[in-house]
């Protein structure tokens, strides 16, 4: 019984470690535009190293449709972008 807990214990542990391993990281951008009805932003951005892309000006679809309404063209912003369903997307911003 004893060898079962200290198993599963191990076994979270370890799930924990590897979500802090996988935190998001955010990467800094410029909104160049906002299409509130297509739920999308336009975004110069740095390096995205979590989707091995390079700098560079791009659409993404937004996770949180709020998004648009804090997001304003020309504002500096610093969010984190992920492949949800085959699209990329901002699933945060601040």
């Amino acid at each position: 019984m004893k060898t079962i807990i200290r198993i599963t214990l191990a076994a979270a542990l370890s799930l924990g470690a590897i979500s802090v391993a996988s935190a998001a990281e955010f990467t800094n951008g410029v909104v160049q535009k906002v299409d509130a009805k297509g739920k999308k932003l336009t975004i110069k951005h740095e390096e995205l190293t979590n989707l091995d892309m390079p700098a560079m000006t791009m659409v993404f679809s937004v996770a949180d449709p709020a998004m648009l309404e804090e997001a304003k063209e020309g504002q500096s912003i610093q969010f984190v972008a992920e492949r949800l369903r085959g699209k990329l997307t901002v699933t945060e911003m601040k």
